[in-house]
């Protein structure tokens, strides 16, 4: 696998390519994300026979950059932005289009939308925003985010297949606003279990291995995209 870091549009973006890649991956990251990225890697492509491309793009202001509408504080003093149409925006017309010329890739290449926590809410926020993406890897998504019920309620996703997962303890904080996060997670499959979609429970709290969540989410996508072949 090769390893690339280019800056697209005055943001990092740290590149992992396999040969003749069939899928592009595309993940918002922090520098926490950045610090094991080098092993969610590797973990996809021990998960998966497809080549692929991961494109990880670096976030400055996670709270603002990633979130879908303005919100209180949930836990510390920063509440939450409205920054998530602009970072679609960034993803659709600047970002794929920059990796598909760049490593001379198919215009029609399917593109899989991931990432881990709020990462994981803006990927779902953003396939029910785009047809873009043929799936959501939606690693310990933020579903608790405030009014985020309201809105699967009452949307649907324009991707056909959608990856959740959540860590067993996640619900069991004493943050009565995450804690919705269990009850959210089940509902948000419930509503989408008519698609191509999975629930899986992982072991351990919301900081518990978010490399290799997030690698077992795009490699699910992956092997379900490849059925539909």
């Amino acid at each position: 696998m090769q390893n690339h870091i280019l800056t697209i549009h005055q943001r990092q973006c740290h590149i992992y390519t396999t040969e003749h890649p069939k899928y592009l991956l595309i993940q918002p990251v922090d520098k926490h994300d950045l610090e094991v990225l080098d092993n969610e890697a590797a973990s996809i492509e021990r998960r998966t026979t497809s080549p692929f491309i991961l494109a990880a793009f670096r976030i400055n202001d996670w709270n603002s950059e990633l979130s879908p509408w303005e919100a209180p504080p949930v836990f510390g003093k920063q509440g939450f932005g409205s920054g998530a149409a602009d970072t679609l925006d960034f993803v659709e017309t600047k970002l794929i289009p920059e990796i598909i010329s760049q490593f001379e890739l198919p215009e029609n290449i399917p593109v899989v939308i991931g990432g881990y926590s709020l990462a994981g809410l803006f990927a779902l926020w953003s396939v029910y925003n785009s047809e873009r993406f043929s799936a959501a890897a939606a690693a310990s998504p933020s579903v608790w985010f405030p009014k985020w019920d309201e809105y699967m309620r009452s949307h649907s996703p324009k991707a056909d297949c959608v990856y959740l997962s959540l860590g067993n303890k996640e619900e069991k904080t004493k943050n009565k606003v995450m804690a919705a996060v269990g009850e959210r997670i089940r509902k948000q499959y419930d509503l989408l279990k008519d698609r191509t979609c999975t629930l899986e429970w992982n072991e351990g709290s919301h900081f518990k291995e978010p490399d290799i969540r997030t690698a077992k989410a795009f490699a699910w996508c992956m092997e379900q995209l490849e059925k539909t072949k």
